[in-house]
């Protein structure tokens, strides 16, 4: 897949692995994507909006009724001509969000416009009891049929000695590649 000049929206939603995100918008820019970068807010606790704007070179979006900077929508703005979403890190409860098409914030809001006509990728990082949940697991089989891309998570260590799982969409230091990412696959 080509990534030159696509209009890309990377979602980070709040979970600890949204510091990997930034590795992840920059490996989309250096492909050549139009980086977009809208965050849940408790993805801002763990990687500030500024350091994805240093990076994306666009503003990043957080709040669904943040004063409006055009006459139009926020969340539809950014959907016009959106070309590919990836979701990094996807948590349990943005997986739900998603599959019962619940938008109660910007980056719901927008997903569930973009799931049905445009290319998205879901990578879900939380702890591995977390993930094997019936329920998480029963949400991603939704979004599957809706073709929503899921990308397999990795098992891994975390912060006090715990045990997730997580999609490894982020850059191997060796060699600057992802292990699995729209960048790999189609």
């Amino acid at each position: 897949m080509s990534l030159h000049r696509t209009k890309t929206i990377l979602a980070i939603t709040g979970g600890i692995a949204a510091f990997k995100a930034l590795g992840v918008l920059r490996l989309l820019k250096q492909h050549g994507a139009d980086v977009y970068v809208v965050m849940t807010e408790h993805a801002t606790h763990f990687l500030t909006p500024a350091s994805c704007e240093m990076v994306s070179g666009h503003p990043v979006s957080v709040d669904l009724f943040a004063p409006l900077k055009t006459w139009e929508m926020e969340h539809i703005a950014l959907a016009h001509g959106a070309e590919l979403v990836l979701v990094v890190p996807a948590t349990a409860n943005f997986i739900a969000k998603l599959a019962l098409g619940i938008a109660d914030d910007l980056l719901s809001t927008l997903c569930v416009v973009l799931a049905a006509r445009t290319p998205m990728f879901v990578a879900p990082a939380m702890n591995t009891h977390m993930y094997t949940n019936s329920v998480v697991q029963q949400h991603l089989a939704t979004l599957r049929q809706r073709q929503v891309d899921i990308i397999a998570p990795q098992y891994g260590g975390w912060p006090a000695h715990s045990k997730a799982q997580g999609s490894d969409v982020w850059p191997n230091p060796r060699t600057s590649s992802p292990t699995c990412s729209p960048l790999t696959t189609k």
